[in-house]
């Protein structure tokens, strides 16, 4: 089922770039919002196992603290919404026991008939493990909810900046991350440009498709 047009998305995508300057005097209606905060809900990940935490920042003095743990940058304050993507740290048996519980209660079935698929998911948490890959495996799962999140804002006309230039330490501390078993990877900014953004103008430089895509 196709819900919009491919001459829409394509337009959205051109429309959006990394928004330095935002109007702070624009904010997303609600149920906007809302739409972008289910998007992130609705994100894929590895065996579907959702090793994240999206933490949407609302309270103003902790945003305050925001741009100087992201090396002057102001999108943390000016945007309308501000999201930062964590990881699951030191992902366990009990966060995948978690994941299957749930799959248990949406599905309606058996803890007992996700054995086998629960075996295959135990095993690669392992070797993960024991190959000191888990947690760069599980980080990497919150870029596919950065992606989801910034070209369903765009879908949405919504602006957004993806920053991974900040200090992550910082924000963990600033968030009482460590506490919850989770650390900062990256974070988004969301709201409406700024009319005097030059970036906004700025032709997108790409390299041309027959350079990056591949047929075989």
């Amino acid at each position: 089922m196709s819900t919009v047009s491919p001459s829409t998305l394509i337009h959205s995508l051109n429309w959006r770039y990394a928004t330095k300057k935002f109007d702070a005097g624009k904010k997303i209606a609600p149920d906007v919002w809302a739409a972008l905060e289910e998007s992130l809900v609705l994100t894929p990940s590895s065996y579907g196992l959702q090793p994240w935490k999206f933490i949407v920042v609302n309270d103003p003095a902790v945003r305050a603290k925001l741009p100087a743990a992201s090396w002057g940058q102001t999108q943390p304050v000016e945007a309308s919404h501000f999201v930062v993507f964590a990881y699951r740290k030191d992902f366990a048996a009990k966060d995948v026991e978690r994941f299957l519980a749930r799959t248990v209660e949406v599905r309606g079935v058996t803890r007992a008939s996700l054995d086998g698929y629960a075996k295959v998911i135990f095993g690669s948490v392992e070797r993960g493990a024991e190959k000191g890959t888990l947690n760069t495996w599980m980080a990497h799962q919150s870029y596919i909810a950065l992606g989801q999140f910034m070209g369903s804002a765009a879908l949405l006309g919504i602006d957004t900046c993806p920053m991974e230039g900040i200090d992550a330490g910082k924000y963990d501390e600033i968030l009482g991350l460590p506490a919850m078993g989770y650390a900062t990877l990256c974070a988004a900014a969301a709201g409406y440009r700024s009319p005097d953004d030059k970036y906004a103008t700025l032709p997108k430089v790409r390299f041309k498709a027959e350079e990056v895509i591949l047929h075989v």
